[in-house]
């Protein structure tokens, strides 16, 4: 897994824990969305190049927006992740 992908998880959940509990519905995004991660980068690559990563960008944007609208504070690394997936192509 990329080097600054696993550092921005590790402050995202830092961040979480500092600023308290979030939500049942934004946890559970959030738990989906780790899973999802971890699960496309230990997934070999596909023979034609491409990945299967259909969605995943679109729903950290918009996890990004529900956190930005509740937690203001966890709204950058979030926006971090989403810039760092989409350099990778994810």
């Amino acid at each position: 897994m990329d080097t600054k992908l696993k550092e921005t998880l590790r402050q995202l959940h830092a961040t979480l824990a500092h600023h308290g509990p979030v939500d049942e519905e934004l946890q559970s995004l959030l738990r989906q969305l780790d899973g999802d991660i971890k699960l496309i980068l230990d997934q070999p690559p596909e023979p034609d190049g491409g990945t299967s990563t259909y969605g995943l960008a679109e729903r950290t944007q918009e996890i990004t927006a529900k956190f930005a609208a509740k937690h203001p504070a966890l709204e950058p690394t979030l926006r971090e992740l989403t810039r760092i997936l989409g350099n990778m192509g994810i």
